[in-house]
């Protein structure tokens, strides 16, 4: 497996996830970054997941995690950063954080592989495009349900 491979991996990896939440949330592509040997790939959540919520969240990709056979090799429980932490069987880390205001971050990294170019993630973002700007915004869009105050 070359860096591009395992970029297209990751991306189905972050696909495969996205695909997981009802109702569904709306995202960007982070960046996407390369070492000597791996590469890795980011979706920012630009839906405000409330207090009430991250729980839920959290829930539902650690069981969709451990039903895609990922091992769990962390969980932050932590009020403010609640994080799950995980590992593909072919050795991508996969992790999801929650920071502030609210706003989710996804990430893959793959495990070491051939060197080679990497292109552009092909996935469209279901909302604006940020690849433009140096900042990605903090999460800009409320959800009925992801962004409820109550549990």
């Amino acid at each position: 497996m070359n860096m591009q491979e395992a970029a297209e991996r990751a991306d189905g990896l972050l696909n495969d996830a996205l695909k997981e939440i009802h109702p569904e949330v709306q995202w960007t592509h982070g960046p996407t970054t390369t070492g000597s040997c791996d590469v890795t790939r980011r979706r920012v959540i630009m839906t405000v997941i409330s207090a009430e919520r991250r729980g839920s969240f959290l829930g539902l990709i650690d069981r969709f995690w451990r039903r895609s056979d990922y091992k769990i090799k962390a969980i932050n429980n932590d009020l403010d950063v609640p994080a799950i932490f995980a590992q593909t069987r072919d050795g991508f880390g996969v992790s999801l954080i929650v920071g502030g205001e609210g706003q989710a971050f996804f990430e893959v990294d793959s495990p070491c592989v051939r060197e080679s170019e990497v292109a552009e993630p092909m996935a469209k973002p279901n909302g604006p495009s940020y690849a433009d700007v140096e900042v990605i915004p903090r999460p800009n869009v409320r959800s009925d349900f992801w962004s409820a105050g109550a549990p």
